[in-house]
């Protein structure tokens, strides 16, 4: 008998039937790169960005015509770290596909060139360069844009977490980047970012380097009308059923969020049988579960936040949605301590993501953190 596979994936490479819209999204990135243009994507974490990119990659008109590279450089610090990145994932990429642009690869990345290895059963070289063996990374990476210009098909290089860049601790890094990238010809550049206000100051100020560099797309969430249907029809397709409004609940309680939504009912269909329902009871214990797995994060994550900026993550975290922060009002109603002390607080907040803001409204960034919060003091989910 043929295991049924769980139609929510949260993992890896997900198959057409299993990608939930992104329609428009997918048209306007495959448009934008296919023409010569680079692209800005901003969501929050989680919220889909890798899929829609992996998504994009696959389709005809971007895998057959183009080599599609993708670094996620979010736990990088310096700019060793994303020389080492970009070129593993180049080689790497390209070995299975081009042995003649493999071989081209080391031939023209000469300041590492006799760090590689080989392997005799494959009669290849493998990329076993240690961070260490890249002493001058400027260098580096000059030669990678080199050889990207002189590929046998363009090219397109996706920066997931590109806002890590502005914290590596060498100076004009953007403006290193923006220099290459600006002569590259042959190769087109996808630059994805969660942290939303470091994203727009990289693109949208003048006096950066990256300022009016390249399109803008933010990743929403999926309509309502389009995901419910989505994932009650996976449920009805494997004999199993599911009530549409316990589905819109979930979707409100994440506000959309692609990942979160997608681990619910990856869990909440893996706990109901073939010919039965899915009941509330059996989505609660998946959400229960969620919070509980990540206990040990969220607590290491507040470890490292000072009491001020506590006060009001929580705050902000007890109301959902919190407007007008600096008011007499919300200080007292969370007994802050005076509107500088919230302004300053909020200020580090979205400078480590842990807050958002959009239109003067601020929100916990991860919701499932901000459920976790209001949980350890007492107030459980509305669900």
């Amino acid at each position: 008998m043929a295991k049924i596979i769980n139609p929510f994936i949260v993992t890896g490479k997900i198959a057409p039937e299993y990608f939930c819209d992104r329609v428009s999204e997918s048209a306007r990135l495959v448009k934008s790169v296919t023409n010569g243009n680079n692209l800005v994507v901003i969501s929050p974490r989680r919220m889909g960005k890798t899929g829609l990119i992996q998504f994009c990659y696959d389709k005809p008109e971007i895998g057959k015509e183009y080599y599609t590279f993708f670094i996620d450089i979010l736990h990088t610090s310096s700019l060793r770290e994303f020389t080492y990145l970009l070129g593993r994932e180049i080689y790497e990429t390209l070995l299975p596909r081009s042995r003649k642009m493999a071989t081209l690869f080391i031939q023209t990345i000469k300041s590492i060139s006799g760090k590689f290895g080989f392997d005799p059963i494959s009669n290849l070289p493998t990329f076993n360069v240690e961070l260490g063996d890249i002493e001058r990374p400027e260098y580096t990476l000059d030669e990678i844009f080199q050889y990207l210009s002189h590929a046998d098909k363009p090219c397109i290089v996706a920066i997931d977490e590109f806002q890590q860049i502005a914290k590596y601790p060498e100076k004009n890094i953007e403006a290193l980047l923006r220099t290459h990238i600006q002569r590259s010809e042959n190769s087109h550049f996808i630059f994805a970012g969660s942290e939303r206000h470091m994203m727009q100051e990289m693109f949208a100020s003048a006096a950066r380097p990256f300022y009016h560099s390249a399109d803008m797309l933010e990743l929403k969430a999926i309509p309502a009308e389009i995901y419910i249907p989505f994932i009650v029809g996976h449920f009805e397709r494997r004999n199993r059923s599911i009530a549409a409004v316990d589905v819109e609940k979930v979707y409100a309680l994440f506000q959309g969020h692609t990942y979160y939504i997608q681990k619910t009912f990856n869990e909440s269909f893996a706990d109901t049988p073939e010919g039965d329902e899915c009941t509330l009871e059996t989505i609660r214990a998946a959400i229960d579960n969620m919070i509980a797995s990540n206990d040990t994060i969220f607590r290491e994550i507040l470890s490292n936040v000072p009491e001020k900026q506590k006060e009001l993550l929580y705050a902000i975290a007890k109301e959902g949605e919190a407007e007008r922060i600096t008011s007499a009002d919300f200080i007292k109603r969370h007994s802050l301590t005076s509107a500088s002390s919230v302004q300053s607080a909020a200020k580090k907040l979205l400078e480590k993501d842990l807050i958002t803001e959009i239109n003067k409204v601020f929100s916990v960034t991860d919701r499932l953190f901000a459920m976790w919060i209001n949980k350890l003091y007492g107030k459980n989910p509305d669900f």
